[in-house]
């Protein structure tokens, strides 16, 4: 198994699964993505699963569009191993800026995000950790 792929498998495209992931997940806004998360449902899956999104609003055309995920796609590629440490996790990046951003600025962007999502992920995880101690009941 490669380091850097992106396998069919950590593509989230089953309906069910992301409209739970808008409607039951946390999010949350960093430039130029709005980003949606939750624990993966099924424990046996060890890999994230990530849902890569443009808005047809802001792009008309569907050639931009694919520029924008395409991007996308490459610096969550490159930058997946910063959430190694993280429970196998549903992500919904969003783009929501107006311009197409250069290769290096959305792979600089996706970093920050990632790391941020670590962090949230963390703050969710001792949450639901300290909602189920003995005698918090």
């Amino acid at each position: 198994m490669g380091k850097f792929t992106f396998r069919k498998e950590e593509r989230l495209t089953k309906e069910k699964q992301i409209q739970e992931l808008f409607e039951k997940g946390s999010s949350f806004y960093l430039f130029p993505f709005k980003v949606f998360f939750m624990p993966h449902p099924d424990p046996a899956i060890t890999h994230h699963q990530v849902l890569i999104s443009v808005s047809k609003k802001n792009f008309k055309r569907a050639v931009d569009r694919n520029l924008i995920k395409r991007r996308m796609r490459e610096a969550y590629r490159l930058q997946k191993e910063t959430l190694q440490g993280a429970t196998s996790l549903q992500i919904g990046f969003i783009y929501s800026h107006k311009e197409i951003l250069l290769f290096d600025e959305m792979k600089r962007k996706m970093l920050q995000t990632m790391k941020k999502l670590l962090v949230n992920t963390a703050k969710f995880q001792e949450v639901k950790s300290s909602d189920k101690l003995p005698g918090s009941e």
